[in-house]
């Protein structure tokens, strides 16, 4: 137990030191001049980008904030494999994820086809394709949840892949006040 207790912290630090070099990276600071603005040494920023240290969550947050960023609390999204009246097997989201832009309106290669999500039409296709046969990854990184909502009716999907997220398209609409 304590093996696996020792391991896990370990493994947050690493993710959590990639977390502080991403946003150094992306405000183009390097770390002397990051450690300045959020108030840190050089020498502990560097070791929190390692792994060897594990910052507050109140000093994390300051560090993220001089980079930028802020620190924000997300759900976690879990999948249900289900399977449909075909015999294949569909994946079906605890709840809708949110994308940025980019990846919201980017280009998904899914097999041999290629999307280009800012296209309607296209959106639309790739949406049908990726609630029938898509990876929870492939979700995850390509439908966007108030994209779909907005798509949902024009979606030609199998009944029981339309009835498996069916749920999560209405309580996204009972929550933003729209009435069918």
């Amino acid at each position: 137990m304590e093996e696996a207790l020792r391991h896990e912290v370990a493994f947050w630090a690493k993710r959590g030191g990639l977390l502080f070099k991403q946003a150094r990276h992306a405000a183009s600071l390097n770390q002397k001049a990051l450690a300045d603005v959020s108030g840190t040494s050089r020498t502990t920023l560097s070791a929190y980008e390692h792994g060897r240290k594990s910052p507050t969550l109140e000093t994390a947050g300051r560090i993220l904030d001089a980079a930028g960023f802020r620190l924000a609390l997300e759900a976690k999204i879990e999948f249900a494999a289900e399977v449909g009246a075909d015999g294949r097997t569909f994946h079906v989201p605890s709840r809708l994820p949110r994308l940025p832009v980019a990846a919201a309106l980017g280009v998904l290669r899914l097999g041999e086809r290629v999307f280009d999500l800012a296209d309607r039409d296209e959106r639309r296709a790739a949406y049908v394709a990726l609630l029938s046969e898509g990876s929870p990854q492939e979700l995850l990184g390509h439908v966007d949840g108030v994209l779909l909502v907005e798509l949902w009716d024009e979606l030609i999907l199998p009944p029981d892949i339309r009835a498996g997220w069916w749920p999560l398209v209405e309580e996204a609409r009972h929550e933003a006040g729209v009435v069918n």
